[in-house]
């Protein structure tokens, strides 16, 4: 059973005659336990699609579903504790709280939803934990390496225990080895923690590590890659030039 779809998914910014139709008609089921990785050109639409699946922006016709709830039928307060507690974020830039510890920042988006200090401090280790952080949970971002940091980020994303985590260029802003580091967590995150993960990439050697590549190109699906670990990033690279050109 998907745990997030959409029907005829479609987003256009502005007003004739300068609209822009970023999403049209775009149509995909994500299952439980499915690592998704979204493809495309600049202006693809990679971006909007991941955005309207967290519901960070609402459609301009068609449907969203996750756990089969239409989120075009949630208000703003429905939809805010459905991220808090049921999808985890992740981000190229980290968005870490430079005054707060690893800790607190992890322990943060419980704080905000009623959990008690203590609680929510006890699962932000059991977080920092799962992503290797323990040893520096003491420590500032400023403290901290990039991929440090994305770490961080993940173990926020994971600490609310969410059914579907979306990334938004999650490796963009680190060196290829902290970048292997962090892909290697996010497929750890499906493998050993259960966890549905879609993400926005450029990156054919992260994409690499996924289950299925979604192509987009001027807002639709262009082509779909079932990867089984069989497609090297050679391959997707070659696919992706291959749709940018069609």
């Amino acid at each position: 059973m998907p745990v997030v779809r959409t029907e005829s998914l479609t987003k256009i910014y502005g007003d004739a005659p300068r609209q822009v139709r970023a999403l049209n008609e775009v149509s995909l089921n994500i299952d439980a336990g499915e690592f998704v990785a979204i493809m495309g050109s600049s202006g693809s639409g990679k971006s909007t699609l991941l955005y309207n699946l967290g519901g960070l922006e609402m459609p301009t016709s068609g449907q969203v579903w996750f756990n089969q709830t239409d989120l075009s039928t949630m208000n703003d307060n429905e939809l805010s504790q459905l991220r808090r507690q049921q999808i985890g974020f992740v981000f190229q830039f980290f968005n870490l709280i430079p005054v707060l510890t690893a800790q607190e920042n992890v322990a943060m988006p419980l704080i905000l939803d009623g959990v008690s200090h203590l609680d929510a401090t006890r699962r932000a280790d059991q977080a920092l934990e799962k992503v290797g952080l323990s040893e520096r949970k003491t420590h500032r971002p400023a403290e901290l390496s990039g991929g440090e940091q994305q770490r961080v980020a993940i173990a926020r994303a994971l600490v609310t225990n969410p059914a579907l985590i979306l990334g938004d260029e999650p490796t963009g802003n680190l060196d290829s080895h902290s970048g292997d580091e962090v892909v290697s967590l996010l497929r750890n995150v499906v493998d050993q923690w259960g966890r549905t993960l879609v993400i926005v990439t450029h990156d054919p050697r992260i994409a690499a590590h996924a289950d299925r590549i979604i192509f987009l190109k001027d807002g639709q699906i262009v082509d779909e890659t079932h990867l089984k670990g069989q497609a090297s990033a050679d391959q997707i690279r070659a696919q992706l030039s291959k749709v940018a050109v069609s």
